[in-house]
């Protein structure tokens, strides 16, 4: 761990560790391949989750800590639906549903509150609320994007932005150009998605 945590380089004043730049890397892989729906990208989904676990429980960012645990449970998940789902219309690429919207938003209009107040009364996070909005909404983006729907690419958009600040406070200025970056790359799985799914339309 001390290796990891160890800087590979400075820039602008501030290291950058081994760990940081490892999990940056394996990232920016899954997001390719999460456009292209390659089934390689969520065993890199778990890996690069595995290294950003070990760097925000470091950073005492808790919720994003624990987010990145339940991103490895969902990269086996994931991975199976998208297996078993090759040969199965349900799971071309399609749009949600008014329940899949009104599950969606629930989720993180009471999720993100109670998560961040929970963080606030039991740990020593220094940011608990900025913690808990992109933890939640992360856990449901990540099931949207399970069952290949569409709308989890806006929903990336959003999140990495409100990751970007959360970020920037801790510091974690590489974490930062990774999240920025999602957002275009999130912007462009978008538009490749919903091309598929024309496809997918003309063809039935």
């Amino acid at each position: 761990m001390d290796l990891l945590l160890s800087p590979a380089f400075t820039a602008w004043g501030a290291p950058f560790t081994w760990l940081e730049l490892l999990a940056f890397v394996l990232s920016i892989a899954m997001v390719l391949g999460n456009m292209r729906q390659w089934l390689m990208a969520w065993p890199l989904a778990a890996a690069s989750s595995l290294l950003y676990a070990l760097l925000f429980w470091n950073g005492k960012l808790y919720g994003e800590a624990a987010l990145q645990l339940f991103f490895v449970a969902m990269a086996a998940w994931g991975f199976a639906q998208w297996w078993r789902g090759r040969t199965q219309l349900e799971m071309t690429v399609r749009r949600m549903g008014a329940r899949a919207w009104a599950w969606s938003l629930a989720t993180i209009a009471l999720g993100a509150p109670a998560l961040g107040y929970w963080l606030d009364q039991r740990t020593d996070s220094p940011l608990p609320y900025w913690d808990a909005l992109p933890t939640v909404a992360s856990v449901v983006a990540t099931v949207l994007l399970g069952r290949k729907y569409i709308e989890n690419w806006p929903f990336w958009v959003a999140i990495n932005a409100v990751s970007v600040v959360l970020f920037v406070l801790k510091a974690y200025w590489l974490t930062v150009i990774l999240y920025a970056a999602f957002i275009p790359l999130a912007l462009w799985g978008w538009r490749e998605w919903a091309r598929a799914s024309r496809g997918t339309a003309a063809s039935a």
